[in-house]
């Protein structure tokens, strides 16, 4: 190889080896950065909690009258005076509708007369009976004349019987033309006009609700019904009703525990007892109904929407002294007012997760926000 060749050669050889080693570093440099860190995901976070929980059932109630009676007529006659309104709240007693008592009054006349005849010669025929004895015990009269006037006797004092039935009926009759109400309540509409004619238990003319006291009636399933047996029989139990719309609930206590259980639905029926004194509660309203059983001391609680549901059962993401996610699962118990009772699972002042929880994994480190 000629001089020339060789210094080509070796210039060449040179410049790739520089090429080379420029590569090598560029290379070391670009895998010597650090790579880029992930954000760790934020949480919020609650800590559990001892409190004084009651246990209750929840339930949605129908209210029902305390009394619902029909007044009807129990004489035929015309309508001749309503003395209510509408709606209008009445007492036991208040005269609610007149009927024409002119035929009723004629017939009490008539039967008064008749008992006053028959009583003249019953009192006759008394006197006959006296004397007639005396005269059998002198045998100036045979037994069949004493015989005849006794008979006469018996029949007429049997008269009077009767005729003080008609007089009773008769009086009874004419106080049937004026409708009282039978208890204290509220009027509903009314379903006759003055000049109607009304016969004897025909038509309804109107329907007196008593709505102080009053009902709620509500269903809780049967698996609960040892429960309320349970602490019924240690005293009396609570029932608040709330309806909507209005944050005050009226408050009464459990009085009715159906007989049976209905075989449809797997429900009893219960009812409750409220005085209604601001008469809140109306017929026919639906309300929520709470039923207070008793009391839970030093029970665990978190807020509700720390606890999730999972293939096997519920759960809550526990957050550990050094920032790292467990996933817990829990048994819990009743909710009430955002809270959830945990009945095993949770110690008190353990943090748990309530915001978040969809971008955790068990173990995964996080970062605490602060609550509002």
């Amino acid at each position: 190889m000629s001089y020339y060749h060789l210094r080509d050669f070796t210039f060449c050889a040179a410049k790739w080896f520089l090429f080379v080693i420029t590569f090598a570093v560029m290379i070391h440099g670009c895998s010597s950065k650090e790579k880029p860190t992930m954000p760790l995901p934020p949480v919020t976070v609650a800590a559990a909690v001892a409190k004084t929980i009651p246990v209750q059932i929840n339930a949605v109630g129908n209210v029902e009258p305390y009394q619902t009676i029909s007044v009807k007529a129990q004489i035929t006659g015309e309508i001749t005076k309503i003395n209510f309104k509408e709606g209008q709240d009445v007492r036991k007693g208040d005269l609610l509708f007149e009927l024409d008592c002119r035929p009723y009054v004629e017939a009490l006349k008539q039967a008064e007369a008749n008992l006053a005849r028959d009583t003249a010669q019953a009192k006759n025929a008394e006197v006959d009976l006296q004397r007639y004895t005396a005269l059998l015990q002198d045998q100036f009269v045979t037994r069949q004349q004493y015989d005849q006037v006794r008979t006469n006797w018996t029949a007429l004092e049997a008269t009077l019987k009767a005729d003080k039935a008609v007089v009773e009926n008769s009086r009874v009759q004419v106080q049937y033309c004026s409708i009282y109400s039978p208890i204290n309540g509220r009027t509903g509409s009314v379903k006759v006009h003055q000049g109607n004619i009304l016969k004897a238990n025909d038509v309804e003319v109107v329907v007196v609700n008593q709505i102080q006291p009053i009902y709620v009636t509500f269903a809780i399933p049967e698996k609960d019904l040892p429960e309320v047996k349970k602490y019924q029989a240690q005293g009396r139990l609570k029932v608040d009703a709330m309806m909507n719309g209005d944050p005050r609930p009226e408050t009464g206590e459990l009085t009715f525990i159906d007989n049976a259980v209905n075989k449809a639905t797997g429900t009893i029926t219960l009812k409750g007892t409220f005085a209604n004194r601001e008469k809140r509660l109306w017929p026919g309203q639906f309300v929520s109904v709470v039923l207070t059983l008793t009391t839970m001391p030093d029970a665990i609680v978190v807020p509700s929407r720390a606890v999730d549901t999972g293939q096997s059962g519920q759960y809550v993401f526990v957050i550990k002294p050094d920032l790292t996610a467990e996933m817990r699962p829990v048994t819990i118990g009743s909710s009430i007012g955002g809270e959830t009772v945990i009945l095993n699972g949770l110690q008190v002042r353990e943090q748990v997760v309530t915001d978040g929880q969809l971008r955790l994994i068990p173990g995964t480190k996080v970062q605490i926000k602060e609550t509002p």
